[in-house]
């Protein structure tokens, strides 16, 4: 049986008040009050609120990257789960690029979590560990359009189903990737 880690608990707790109260009014003793842990406990683990979100966001999006194997069929499988994941937690991110300080910074941190998960899926697609500058370009460029697209869909701008958005991704996807991502 695997037991959750504090910073599990603290993130869960975090989830779990967002469900209820805008972003930028949570603080640090509402989610270790509703987990009964301390102030010290929060602080051993992250340096504020947007550290837990950045941690948390993180660790969904490893997991989710982390299963491409490098062929087409496990990238689609990548690119549904995504596309799930943002369904499934539509609300929790709404809340998130709504009511966080500044949402371009928040959008940028995303991205920044997303190009350093596909960068290590690709490196070790390559059996790698340098990409040349180009191919690192557009693991930033796909990275920063999906994730802009993706935020834009969750606020509402586009009214497509999870299918379609699986539709784009796959085609946003630029062609020097695709060898790495879905040969």
């Amino acid at each position: 049986m695997k037991r959750k880690t504090a910073k599990e608990i603290l993130a869960e707790s975090f989830r779990e008040l967002a469900e209820i109260k805008p972003i930028d009014k949570i603080t640090v003793q509402d989610i270790t009050k509703n987990c009964e842990y301390s102030s010290a406990t929060f602080y051993r683990q992250f340096r504020d609120k947007y550290d837990l979100i950045a941690w948390d966001y993180s660790l969904d999006v490893e997991k989710i990257l982390g299963r491409a194997k490098g062929d087409y069929e496990s990238w689609m499988r990548v690119l549904r789960e995504a596309a799930d994941f943002f369904c499934k937690q539509k609300g929790y991110i709404a809340n998130l690029l709504l009511h966080t300080n500044g949402y371009d910074s928040f959008v940028r941190n995303m991205t920044e979590i997303h190009y350093e998960n596909l960068k290590k899926c690709i490196l070790k697609s390559a059996g790698t560990d340098r990409l040349d500058e180009k191919l690192d370009m557009y693991i930033r460029l796909y990275c920063q359009g999906t994730v802009a697209l993706t935020g834009e869909w969750i606020l509402g701008k586009y009214n497509v189903e999870m299918e379609e958005l699986v539709e784009i991704y796959e085609k946003a996807l630029p062609e020097p990737l695709k060898c790495y991502l879905c040969a």
